[in-house]
């Protein structure tokens, strides 16, 4: 009996996290999270009210300039990149040199938001533990989260150790072109990197907090069909074929028919054609003219689709272009395919992040983070690096509401989002690294 007891003991704690309680200094970081709450909500409100919009330069360099101060005090040193090559504002690049080593974390999030100066959506407004405001949760909320938990590391004596490299976009929601320009930087600190932290929103799913260890891509398509124009009496006849209109709905309904797997959306965002049809410089408009009575010569349509791997977009692409290369009669076709943001593939490493996270919940006595479905997230920068580190998405706020005038933050999740953070990047600054 003594011996199946001490092994049964022997197995419990196999399987208990490697951290089975709170450290003195993790129990510091966790009350300075506490006592600096109405600190954080006060950088919030100023961040806030602060317009960045994608497309206002000015506004998301101002926004830039009050975090970097932030940065600063936690002795970080901080880079402005300007990206007005790529028609944007810039980004923010700050380091933080550690214990030579040990496991070199990279912070992502975004200065900018989806709210241009001619939103009348403006300001801060809280009411109690809930607060409304444009980009309050995405992604002024997650940058908050971010420098709460790196005070918290700070004060508990915790951050000096720590090799942590932030990148602070400035076009996340509008990103400027070429993307390999404006993502450069993002990119070569991704190359540098161990392990990438996302402080985008946490998404949370019947009152249940998830994890997030993957993104799905998000590519755009612009298909272009071309027809034997003429009198409509002609239609379907050997010399004038099926015009332009008919050969673009037998390709997007073929679509809908063969491309259809999991994890793989796609869609139609915009389709005209006639007699002419001419799509503008920015991709969101048709000009299109014609009658009744002619066959159209051209039609156009726009449209995306998102996966989950790069050998999933690799093999829609494929798809499509076999659909479109099936002309029907007197008709011809090309499809052009924009890969923007690539996926970000739930990997074991990222699978291996969110358990050391779900050792953490257990420490400070929250509940386990299930993996949130991939469907219910949308792309973001974590995935120009998931190819080159683990990674783990969503330590920013709760919210609802997001991308609307009615995007709303728990302001009481950031306590225990920079919580399982400070936590989550102390424990990972003991860990070695990986990249040399």
């Amino acid at each position: 009996m003594i011996l199946r007891s001490t092994v049964a003991l022997m197995a419990m704690s196999l399987a208990l996290p490697a951290h089975a309680a709170l450290s003195p200094a993790e129990t510091a970081m966790s009350r300075t999270v506490d006592a600096e709450y109405e600190r954080s909500i006060a950088l919030l409100e100023k961040l806030v009210n602060q317009n960045s919009g994608s497309l206002n330069l000015a506004g998301v360099e101002a926004v830039g300039e009050m975090v970097t101060p932030e940065l600063k005090a936690l002795g970080f040193a901080v880079e402005w990149k300007p990206m007005l090559a790529a028609k944007r504002a810039g980004h923010i690049v700050a380091t933080h040199k550690g214990k030579p080593g040990t496991t070199k974390m990279l912070l992502i999030g975004h200065l900018d938001t989806v709210f241009e100066p001619d939103s009348p959506f403006q300001t801060f407004a809280r009411a109690g533990d809930k607060a409304k405001g444009p980009g309050v949760a995405d992604d002024k909320g997650g940058m908050v989260v971010m420098l709460s938990a790196l005070r918290a590391m700070q004060a508990a004596g915790t951050l000096k150790n720590a090799n942590i490299e932030i990148v602070l976009t400035g076009d996340e929601e509008d990103s400027g072109e070429p993307l390999d320009v404006a993502r450069a930087d993002l990119i070569a600190a991704g190359k540098r990197a161990d392990v990438a932290l996302d402080f985008e929103g946490l998404s949370v799913v019947d009152g249940v907090d998830m994890g997030s260890i993957a993104r799905r891509s998000s590519n755009s398509w612009t298909l272009t069909a071309t027809g034997k124009s003429g009198h409509s009496s002609g239609i379907f006849s050997p010399t004038a074929g099926e015009g332009a209109i008919y050969e673009l709905t037998r390709i997007i309904a073929t679509f809908r028919k063969q491309l259809p797997e999991p994890n793989l959306t796609f869609n139609v965002g915009i389709i005209g054609g006639g007699q002419s049809a001419e799509l503008d410089k920015d991709g969101v408009r048709i000009a299109a003219t014609g009658k009744t009575n002619i066959i159209p010569s051209i039609a156009i349509a726009r449209g995306d689709f998102r996966t989950l791997s790069q050998d999933q977009t690799d093999r829609v692409i494929a798809k499509m272009k076999a659909i479109v290369e099936a002309h029907a009669p007197a008709t011809s076709a090309t499809i052009l395919i924009d890969q923007g943001y690539p996926p970000m593939a739930p990997t074991e490493g990222n699978r291996g992040l969110l358990t050391k996270l779900n050792g953490i919940n257990a420490d400070l006595k929250l509940p386990q983070m299930p993996a949130l479905d991939p469907l219910k997230r949308g792309a973001g920068d974590i995935s120009f690096v998931a190819a080159d580190t683990d990674g783990l998405v969503g330590l920013g706020v709760s919210s609802e509401g997001d991308h609307t005038p009615e995007e709303t933050a728990d302001l009481d999740s950031i306590k225990r989002q920079a919580k399982r953070a400070a936590i989550l990047m102390t424990r990972l600054s003991m860990e070695p690294g990986r990249k040399k």
